[in-house]
């Protein structure tokens, strides 16, 4: 079965063995999110926190929570993620869509469903069954968007996939220093906020912080530079279909 609904700005996708009610549920997970954090609401809790109209340490417990994290991964990838705009604004997006999609799973897991996958904008969260083949995912040539860059297998211990990059958006991530190298990150790790995260920070730090995400996580990357010379991890290495 596979159902698709758009939120927090994208298509979100989600595929395999679905019970029919977990659908409307997972929609309510993200929309749940989307009206607390998002910035693009007016009415929103984050929105009335970038206006100055609610002091952080009076919101909720869930928006209190969700900057606790982003700053546990600021200090973890040395800045190279940071929930503050350039301007200030209390920013969580980095973090709220892999939220989202983690709820998401913990939604079709409490519906009992044993294979799927959940897609929201190309990052990916997957469950596999034991008798049932891995998921592959593919990653988009950044230099080209019909074509593919490589393919990657998830399963019990690499279960996402996310990927940060300038191709669709332009240059959206707040780059620290004067690197920057990467046009294109994608990153598998065993969680998604892992793999988003680092994403963003890999991108957005440059090969520094592409060497301390390696010594630190258990992760696989595949990160291109704005040549078009390619860095990769062994499980990339063995998959992707050309060298540059």
């Amino acid at each position: 079965m596979n159902h698709h609904f758009v939120s927090m700005g994208t298509v979100v996708s989600l595929s395999g063995d679905l019970p029919e009610r977990a659908t409307s549920a997972v929609e309510n997970a993200f929309a749940d999110l989307d009206e607390r954090f998002s910035l693009y609401r007016p009415e929103s809790e984050a929105s009335a926190i970038a206006r100055g109209d609610l002091p952080l340490t009076r919101a909720s417990q869930e928006m209190r929570g969700a900057y606790e994290l982003a700053q546990s991964w600021r200090v973890a990838t040395e800045g190279a993620f940071t929930p503050q705009r350039p301007d200030g604004v209390l920013d969580l997006s980095g973090v709220v869509k892999a939220m989202a999609i983690e709820r998401a799973g913990t939604v079709l897991d409490e519906f009992g469903a044993t294979h799927w996958s959940v897609n929201a904008g190309g990052d990916v969260l997957t469950r596999s069954a034991g008798d049932a083949a891995p998921w592959v995912i593919g990653i988009v040539d950044p230099s080209d968007r019909d074509a593919l860059l490589t393919q990657c297998r998830l399963g019990p211990d690499a279960r996402a996939v996310a990927t940060s990059g300038i191709a669709e958006r332009g240059e959206h991530i707040w780059r620290i220093g004067a690197d920057d190298t990467f046009a294109q990150v994608s990153v598998v790790a065993p969680d998604i906020i892992t793999a988003d995260v680092l994403a963003t920070a890999i991108l957005a730090g440059g090969r520094h912080c592409l060497e301390l995400a390696c010594r630190t996580w258990s992760i696989e990357v595949i990160a291109v530079t704005r040549s078009g010379s390619i860095f990769a991890t062994d499980a990339f290495r063995t998959t992707r279909p050309a060298t540059r």
